[in-house]
């Protein structure tokens, strides 16, 4: 966190302390009573003259019935929910995880069942492909492949290639592209024999 925001926070516990005790209608001195803090170091910590610490506001906080953020204005914690924008993409459903542009790219992809004719494709980049559900039909080269739930695929995208469903079920994709030519790496920890 950035020391000039730390600064002004401090700087407005002062005010906040001694809001907080006219508030409930309190004195210096009934409050040094509960808290076992002097009248003058609150009177202190109410005008700015001293600093306050953690060992000053738990007291404090616990005395006023407040949590601690509440004394030192700590910002609200973010939303940590994603709100993901699926798009339409050849008849799929494409949910991106990654929201920055460039480097490698997270998509979930919903393929439905499919009966059109595969085209295959070559671009420049990277893929590597897990099956979540179903199953999936993964055209590559020379080579047709079927994966199902837990397997996985990684190839050059500069190979011809196409991927959808088998035709029988849908299937739920995790891809991760790097159009870069960036490539997965995944380490593993060596099983014990």
């Amino acid at each position: 966190m950035d020391t000039t925001v730390i600064a002004a926070a401090l700087d407005q516990v002062a005010p906040r302390l001694k809001r907080l005790r006219t508030a409930r209608g309190l004195t210096l001195t009934g409050l040094a009573a509960t808290t076992g803090i002097s009248k003058s170091t609150l009177s202190r910590l109410e005008t700015g003259q001293r600093r306050p610490s953690l060992e000053l506001l738990l007291p404090l906080a616990q005395a006023y019935r407040v949590p601690l953020d509440d004394l030192v204005g700590a910002p609200e914690v973010a939303d940590p929910r994603l709100r993901l924008k699926p798009r339409r993409a050849r008849g799929r459903t494409v949910i991106p995880l990654t929201q920055q542009p460039g480097g490698i790219q997270a998509r979930k992809i919903l393929i439905p069942i499919a009966t059109a004719e595969p085209a295959l494709r070559s671009h420049e980049g990277h893929e590597w492909l897990f099956v979540l559900t179903g199953r999936m039909r993964l055209l590559l080269g020379e080579q047709d492949l079927v994966l199902g739930r837990g397997e996985v695929a990684e190839f050059d995208t500069h190979v011809p290639h196409w991927f959808g469903s088998t035709g029988d079920d849908s299937a739920e994709v995790l891809s991760l592209f790097g159009e870069q030519g960036e490539r997965i790496h995944v380490r593993a920890k060596a099983g014990r024999t």
